[in-house]
């Protein structure tokens, strides 16, 4: 099995790949990875050590908007994992035109390469931010899209497309749509590695409005092996959704934080809330767990306790990429 993954060096879609070449997903065993990344500011390579010497690993430096690039690249290809995109919402807000581009214009790029190539399947990896914001409740597939940042609805927008190249040509297109990611190797501008990065520097953490916003938050190992499990098993047209079960305000996840690193709340930074900042997010995904036997396995705790001994003890891998980074902002 041949299998293209976009986006491949940046945090989610490294993350699959090493864990797919280390054997975690069963119904990948054996195959051989396409990485493709256009390492823009927050792909790096240094994501993807330890599998970039492997036979079954070639890296291609590329633009998913390159159609003859993409055309090449989906000869032979069994499987697409499409993880390629602009994702920082504050990026979004100050400007948004690169988002439309990439997540929009490169996702159809893609999906024609696809159907043209004749690929067998075709996941794309999207967000819960799509279906805007949820007061009580959780979102089932169904939900209409509402999105409220430009990086939403750039999102929502390559979803309908993925949609309608299944409705339209009949490409085995499956749709995931996750919460709150966290882990080792994210981008230090999201809100759990800068807020650590931040303590550990002895410097404060900026804390949008009143801290009350509610996320739901899902382990990147987690994610990936659900995404696994879409690859394998997930319908054809279908739409997934991936939680990993634990919401939390902003403020609760700040306070967390501030207990792992031996803070206390003098480190907080009350700063003006975001544009259109969505209230609350939180997606059913009795779905995934119904129909491809999907359960989160990394529990809160466990896994931030892991990922703060990872950017205390990973120092090397993040202060060249903070520095370099120009956004100020913190939370989804």
């Amino acid at each position: 099995m041949r299998v293209l993954v976009t986006g491949g060096a940046g945090f989610i879609g490294s993350n699959f790949v090493r864990r797919a070449v280390s054997g975690a997903y069963p119904g990948l065993a054996g195959a051989e990875f396409v990485v493709l990344d256009l390492l823009t500011y927050a792909g790096t390579l240094t994501n993807l050590s330890g599998v970039l010497d492997s036979p079954r690993v070639e890296f291609v430096e590329g633009d998913i908007r390159d159609p003859a690039l993409m055309s090449t690249l989906m000869g032979g290809t069994d499987l697409v994992v499409h993880f390629a995109a602009e994702s920082h919402v504050d990026r979004s807000i100050s400007g948004a035109a690169d988002f439309v581009s990439t997540n929009v214009v490169g996702t159809q790029v893609l999906l024609q390469a696809a159907l043209d190539a004749g690929v067998g399947k075709f996941v794309h990896v999207s967000t819960d931010e799509v279906y805007g914001s949820i007061e009580e409740g959780s979102w089932p597939e169904t939900w209409p899209l509402e999105p409220n940042s430009p990086y939403s609805a750039s999102k929502a927008s390559s979803d309908l497309l993925a949609r309608a190249y299944h409705r339209t040509h009949g490409l085995n297109v499956c749709i995931t749509r996750c919460s709150n990611n966290y882990g080792p190797h994210q981008f230090p501008e999201k809100v759990i590695p800068l807020f650590v990065s931040n303590l550990l520097d002895g410097k404060r953490v900026p804390l949008y409005g009143d801290g009350l916003n509610v996320r739901d938050w899902l382990h990147v190992d987690d994610h990936c092996a659900g995404i696994a499990l879409v690859a394998q098993a997930g319908r054809a047209g279908e739409i997934y959704n991936i939680g990993g079960g634990t919401e939390l305000t902003n403020k609760e996840l700040t306070y967390r934080l501030l207990d792992a690193v031996g803070a206390d709340g003098s480190m907080i930074e009350p700063v003006e809330d975001r544009k259109g900042h969505d209230r609350r997010y939180s997606v059913d995904w009795s779905k995934i767990r119904d129909e491809l036997g999907y359960s989160p396995a990394v529990s809160f705790e466990t896994g931030l306790a892991e990922v703060v001994a990872w950017y205390r003890e990973n120092r090397s891998w993040w202060e060249p990429l903070k520095a370099a980074s120009q956004g100020a902002g913190a939370h989804r």
